[in-house]
């Protein structure tokens, strides 16, 4: 008689377009998960270099190509739409090509949600730097990112504030499904926080938290990949980009008096705004590091990271001119159309979706 093999627990689904830098790494620390049964699905995305050869030299990987780009959809979610036709596990994983997964953070990852009772996970995983340009920029917007999107908040059913991270999300299959998935947020680039609000306002309980030791990644590889991809997004994650910008600019130039002013007051002059200036600066400073140290960035990233600042009050000018003014955004030899900005629905919107 013959034995049925066990069931799936996990597909894992990791979109991919020219990902040959980093593919091999992500599969080959998936390939190593313990203590689950899981399959692994990479479509590739019309890609036109080595990615699509590299993850079939896995075995034990199943290969797709994107099904074709319809206007209006965006190509990630396009290829996660065509992950997904067919999938049968309880679960399924969203994963970038770019993310590394440690030792047994998938079993851990179906544990902690199957024990909090929550039909989506997501993890923003562990942040790489290996530039002094990501050094510097990236600790700025994750620190601006945890400020504004508070876990406590976004893993409160009652408050109107989601988020979520597109490189790590875990979803129960069923419900996904049911919410109409990849396919009900087809036109957004922002569709990891879409998704997560799917969830929430239909009264699923989520949970976003920092993937620290499950999950890392280094998500940009060039200074001319960390510019297209923040300038696609950045607008869209903040409510007045515009506003920021300039408090940060100011945050800078704050930080960047206090050796003034300190040498004024060295000097023996006694002016009432060296005082202010050197006090103001330091309280400036001291709100910085905290916020960086928040987004679990090492204290090494604290001491030049504020160099960062007026990059990004530029990306997100940038970012705002491209989504907002221009009318298109680009990302990965792709042109996007204007892209209004996304809004928390309110109360009404709610009921609208749970009915």
């Amino acid at each position: 008689m013959p034995v049925n093999p066990p069931a799936v627990t996990v597909q894992v689904i990791i979109p991919a377009r020219n990902e040959e830098d980093c593919i091999g790494r992500c599969l080959e620390s998936l390939a190593r998960q313990k203590g689950i049964d899981y399959e692994i699905r990479v479509v590739n995305d019309g890609s036109i270099d080595r990615t699509r050869a590299i993850a079939e030299s896995f075995p034990n990987v199943q290969v797709l190509d994107a099904q074709e780009l319809l206007a209006g959809m965006s190509g990630k979610c396009n290829a996660l739409i065509t992950g997904t036709a067919g999938a049968t596990a309880e679960w399924l994983l969203f994963t970038d090509a770019d993310t590394f997964h440690y030792p047994g953070s998938l079993a851990a990852a179906v544990q902690e949600a199957a024990k909090r009772g929550v039909d989506l996970l997501s993890y923003s995983p562990e942040q790489e730097t290996g530039s002094w340009y990501e050094r510097i920029l990236m600790p700025v917007v994750y620190a601006e990112l945890t400020r504004t999107y508070p876990t406590e908040k976004v893993n409160d059913l009652q408050s109107p504030i989601v988020a979520a991270n597109g490189q790590y999300i875990l979803v129960r299959r069923r419900i996904y499904e049911k919410l109409g998935g990849h396919q009900a947020v087809a036109g957004k680039l922002l569709e990891d926080v879409e998704l997560a609000k799917l969830f929430k306002v239909s009264n699923h309980k989520i949970l976003f938290r920092f993937g620290g030791g499950l999950v890392r990644t280094r998500m940009y590889r060039s200074f001319a990949a960390m510019w297209e991809g923040w300038t696609k997004n950045l607008a869209l994650l903040f409510r007045h980009p515009l506003r920021l910008a300039t408090l940060r600019v100011l945050e800078f130039a704050w930080i960047c008096s206090l050796p003034a002013a300190w040498l004024v007051l060295e000097t023996g002059g006694n002016y009432p705004f060296a005082t202010a200036g050197f006090c103001l600066g330091l309280i400036f400073c001291a709100l910085f590091l905290v916020r960086i140290r928040r987004a679990h960035f090492a204290a090494s990233a604290n001491l030049l990271s504020f160099l960062g600042l007026p990059l990004f009050s530029l990306l997100l000018v940038r970012s705002w001119l491209h989504s907002r003014v221009r009318g298109e955004v680009r990302w990965k030899g792709r042109t996007y159309p204007k892209t209004a900005p996304e809004r928390t629905p309110d109360s009404s919107t709610r009921e609208q979706i749970r009915s």
